[in-house]
């Protein structure tokens, strides 16, 4: 990725989410005013194929709504409250609101609808505003990732790990063997050996999702590159 990013990045997971609804726009101007370096976010599609960002398959717990997002058109989504009469943003507002003033990192989320077509519109938004050195994309899916070096191979990827057991694989092998500028494990899961391996392999380690100030001073005392917290005004201040 970037040589010049700021060490660690303090990245507002679903924006400013303990202070603002999570995914909205108000998220993620918040996160900004908090001074986060970079936002995370996460994109699907429609029943109408626009990218909207929420990280639920269904609206039901962050909306007053309910049902499956990919059964929903984008007018029908346009209609709920995401709290605080906050609606579900495209990806296409949150690039024009705030891609040209933080980093910003889409989770590829089409974990229910695996060969549609999210990664092919994402990655052409990215390219209708510019921001191939403003964004970059991870999901735990590797195929979406191998999908979006074929279409866009300037954007760096980042492979997800699920904690435990399960994301063994992607930590491992999986990370190692896979064309990814990053690594994002789970808080529970890093080591200060695992820290060091993602360096010696000339990559970064983002972790996730980091709300507890010991951890965040024990994360930079290991040499993380980034953090993914909900409250970015506490990692600020924490990590100053």
């Amino acid at each position: 990725m970037w040589p010049d990013l700021p060490t660690p990045l303090i990245i507002a997971h679903r924006g400013a989410s303990a202070h603002a609804p999570e995914n909205t726009l108000a998220a993620f101007e918040l996160a900004a005013q908090q001074g986060a370096d970079a936002i995370e976010l996460d994109a699907k599609l429609s029943a109408d194929g626009e990218v909207v960002v929420i990280h639920d398959a269904s609206v039901d717990r962050t909306t007053d709504g309910h049902g499956r997002v990919k059964d929903l058109p984008l007018a029908a989504l346009r209609e709920l409250d995401a709290g605080d009469g906050q609606r579900i943003p495209t990806l296409d507002e949150v690039f024009a609101a705030v891609g040209h003033r933080l980093y910003i990192n889409v989770e590829l989320t089409n974990y229910t609808t695996p060969r549609d077509a999210l990664t092919e519109k994402v990655t052409a938004l990215v390219a209708r505003h510019g921001l191939q050195q403003r964004v970059w994309l991870s999901s735990f899916y590797a195929a979406n990732l191998k999908k979006a070096a074929r279409l866009l191979p300037e954007v760096p990827r980042a492979l997800l790990a699920l904690p435990g057991l399960p994301g063994w694989w992607a930590r491992s092998f999986g990370f190692a063997f896979g064309d990814y500028a990053a690594l994002h494990p789970h808080l529970r899961d890093v080591t200060p050996q695992q820290v060091q391996r993602v360096h010696r392999l000339r990559r970064r380690i983002h972790v996730w999702t980091v709300n507890e100030p010991d951890a965040m001073r024990r994360l930079h005392r290991w040499g993380v590159d980034g953090i993914f917290t909900d409250d970015p005004r506490l990692a600020r201040e924490t990590l100053k």
